[in-house]
């Protein structure tokens, strides 16, 4: 057994060019020096059927042993305010805020406060979940607590106050009370006949403390401070506070500047506080009523901030080593390799990053497109096991790996899009800045490692490549793609945002030649941090295969406005970009496909060029046996699907355990599953598109995982070689025949 976890890491930025440093920021807990050497991975797949595990090592300045330290984790989402002598001078306050908690009784919590640790003043719940008011000085320690814990998902607004002669008061309003729901109180109890708060110490919402502790799980909307002790009546009116009144020292409006890190005081004091670990914002307030669906349409609806005590987005881990890389270097995908012996175990841990071709300079007229977004999106899932019927959806029982293992017992990492945080809600941030567990070398083979075998079929066939990646197109959109004859996706480019919805769409309208080797590909909608790279965002809102919902009305970006979810519920289905499109999974096995009529046109001897179109197509492969598996897409002309696409071939008797996708299913019966069921299949296309360009598409995540076997000389093989090398020559593509689709496909 090789210990792949004694060293954590993440390298940044994630992505680099020749000429730019990355640095790798380390930790172990008990190691204390390893040997460390870049890799080019060619293949990350150890698995002994396959290619086998296989690394270059190209040579860098960082070569040789490396010393280690522990470097800890602080997960948990929360604001801090700068402290001022405002803040300092309080001698009587009100703080109030109107909250929606998720996990009540799970240990007390901060919801503001001016607290050290020991001293200050702190508002926010006890051990049992009852709101409580906790007042500490040099005299002693004073608190005023509520009877009742409060319910779980229910709005209502705390306050506590301490006035002139020093007595504390607690009030809570239930926003909601009906049904028994009320926990409103109102208690009074002594405090401190002395005021004296402790010097420098930062006004912080969600947790108090540095480091921080106490983080709340919730919602917190209209947080507010007033230099008063107000009574009940006046506390709910600062729900729209008088700006101007010279007593209140500060109303933050969480509904202002939603996708900044930055919370803002609507007083005149201008108490503007900052965000720690990406809380979600945009999130339905105290007073939304349904009449809106994103934050864009009612800002003044979407007032609140859901924090979570397992919010991860930075570590903040010193760096330990750094890297200019050299000038020469290929592109390709890359890592730093660690490796030691520990008691006897050997450790070998990789630290993945990516080194991109120079945007506008290509080296290849052939790229590679690395899905980096679905790459994190997928990064550190615990979905096996916190997902209750992962082995019966796998048919199989579920084997863990020791990366599996260590984020089980180690959450504090952060986990994936696909996950739900300790309160139960959504993970709708996936960040870079943390360890990264899932996408390196001898780790989890789906999407990095699947995509891993196309890279090693490549360098197999000595074909010149760029490795480009889907952040970049992103960021500076159809500069990436335009300068390639050919751009190849992989298995699963899953996770797509606008920009590179529209950079791939306009690649095609211009010629460009497009080879989509995967299934559910430009599936979800999401979008990236403005502020900084390798912070991506999505929602799954209430639709598509999702393993969690939104709330209602949270379903827009944070970072954007614009809505998340399916990109076929937003109007753009990849059938228009590359013929097919997501309709079921199948995770039993998987199947060959069956040759159609369009492989038989004559206008498509150059793709069918020395195949056998009367024997199946990839009745074989390293994922469940055959090239049609896992997930896949088919063609579909009323989401897109163009008349002039020619359909080569199709897999679709995918047995009982071809499952079809929710949005497929519009009615319940016996007959959905792929038994019985012919929409849920795999299809393999050629679409031509404009100005002499095409698209050739396989509609399954399996294919490429086929491409290696029988020493790489096999039908899938061959029909893929024969795509690559055609969209390779600049003549224009011939225009298909007889047999391209007039409307509805067949059946």
């Amino acid at each position: 057994m090789i210990d792949s976890t004694a060293v954590l890491g993440y390298a940044w930025p994630l992505i680099v060019s020749p000429g730019e440093t990355v640095a790798f920021h380390l930790s172990a807990e008990t190691l204390r020096a390893a040997e460390a050497s870049i890799v080019r991975v060619r293949c990350a797949d150890p698995d002994p059927a396959g290619p086998g595990l296989k690394l270059t090592t190209p040579g860098s300045s960082l070569d040789g042993p490396v010393s280690l330290s522990h470097q800890k984790l602080f997960p948990g989402s929360f604001a801090t305010v700068p402290d001022t002598k405002l803040l300092a001078d309080l001698s009587t306050l009100t703080a109030c805020a109107c909250i929606w908690p998720t996990r009540p009784d799970a240990g007390a919590q901060t919801v503001i406060a001016r607290w050290n640790g020991t001293a200050g003043w702190r508002l926010g719940l006890d051990d049992q979940g009852r709101p409580e008011f906790v007042v500490a000085t040099p005299v002693g320690s004073f608190r005023v607590t509520g009877e009742h814990a409060l319910l779980e998902r229910e709005w209502v607004l705390i306050g506590g106050s301490i006035d002139a002669s020093g007595r504390l008061r607690l009030t809570v309003r239930s926003i909601d009370p009906q049904s028994g729901r009320d926990r409103s109180t109102d208690i009074r109890a002594p405090g401190p006949a002395q005021i004296a708060w402790p010097p420098a110490v930062a006004l912080t919402l969600a947790a108090h403390g540095d480091p921080a502790a106490g983080h709340f799980d919730g919602k917190i909307d209209r947080p507010r401070l007033y230099a008063a002790a107000l009574e009940p009546d006046a506390m709910r009116a600062l729900a729209e506070p008088d700006i101007t009144d010279p007593a209140l020292i500060a109303a933050w409006d969480f509904s202002v500047g939603i996708p900044t890190r930055t919370i803002h005081d609507r007083s005149v004091n201008r108490l503007d506080g900052v965000l720690h670990q990406t809380p979600t914002r945009g999130m339905t307030g105290v007073n939304w009523n349904g009449t809106s669906e994103r934050w864009t349409e009612a800002p003044q609806h979407y007032g609140a901030i859901h924090f979570h005590s397992d919010d991860m987005s930075d570590a903040g881990w010193a760096p330990t080593l750094q890297l200019e890389i050299p000038a020469d270097w290929r592109s390709g995908f890359y890592a730093l390799r660690l490796t030691a012996d520990f008691a006897g175990t050997p450790v070998e841990s990789y630290v993945s990053f990516f080194v991109r071709a120079e945007i506008g300079r290509p080296r290849a007229k052939l790229a590679f497109v690395a899905s980096t977004a679905t790459f994190l999106a997928y990064a550190n899932s615990a979905l096996r096991l916190d997902q209750v019927h992962a082995e019966v959806m796998l048919e199989g029982l579920i084997a863990l790996s020791p990366d599996d293992a260590y984020i089980q017992s180690h959450r504090e990492v952060g986990l994936s899009t696909y996950d739900t945080h300790s309160d139960g809600s959504g993970w709708c941030i996936a960040s870079a800045r943390r360890p990264l567990l899932s996408f390196r070398p001898r780790g989890a083979v789906f999407n990095y490692g699947n995509d891993t075998h196309l890279i090693d079929w490549l360098e197999q066939k000595g074909f010149d490549y760029d490795i480009v990646t889907d952040e970049d197109i992103h960021g500076s959109g159809l500069q990436v793609l335009a300068p390639y004859t050919c751009v190849i996706t992989g298995s699963h480019p899953e996770y797509i945002s606008r920009e590179m919805l529209d950079a791939f769409d306009a690649y095609g309208r211009g010629g460009g030649r497009h080879m989509y080797l995967g299934g559910n590909g430009f599936y979800w909608r999401i979008g990236f941090d403005p502020a900084g790279p390798h912070v991506l965002e999505m929602r799954r809102g209430m639709n598509g295969l999702r393993t969690w919902e939104g709330e209602a009305g949270e379903h827009a970006l944070q970072f954007t406005g614009e809505p998340s979810g399916t990109w076929r519920n937003n109007g753009r289905p990849p059938q228009r970009v590359v013929g097919v499109g997501f309709d079921g999974q199948v995770f039993t096995r998987s199947y060959p496909y069956r040759w159609l009529a369009g492989a038989h046109d004559h206008a498509m001897a150059w793709l069918t060029a020395g195949l056998d179109l009367d024997a199946p197509l990839g009745d074989f492969g390293l994922r469940g046996g055959g090239a049609a598996g896992i997930e896949v897409d088919r063609v579909e002309p009323t989401l897109g699907s163009p008349p002039g696409l020619v359909w080569l071939a199709t897999a679709d008797r995918l047995g009982y355990g071809g499952t079809p996708t929710p949005e497929e299913i519009r009615t319940l019966h016996r007959g959905i599953m792929g038994d019985q069921n012919a929409q849920v299949r795999a299809d393999l296309i050629f679409m031509p598109t404009a100005n002499g360009g095409g698209v050739f598409s396989t509609g399954s995540i399996a294919w490429v995982c086929t491409l290696s076997c029988h020493d790489y000389d096999n039908p899938c093989s061959r029909l893929t070689e024969n795509v690559v090398r055609r969209f390779l020559d600049p003549a224009p593509l011939p225009p298909p025949g007889d047999n391209a689709i007039p409307g509805v496909p067949p059946r």
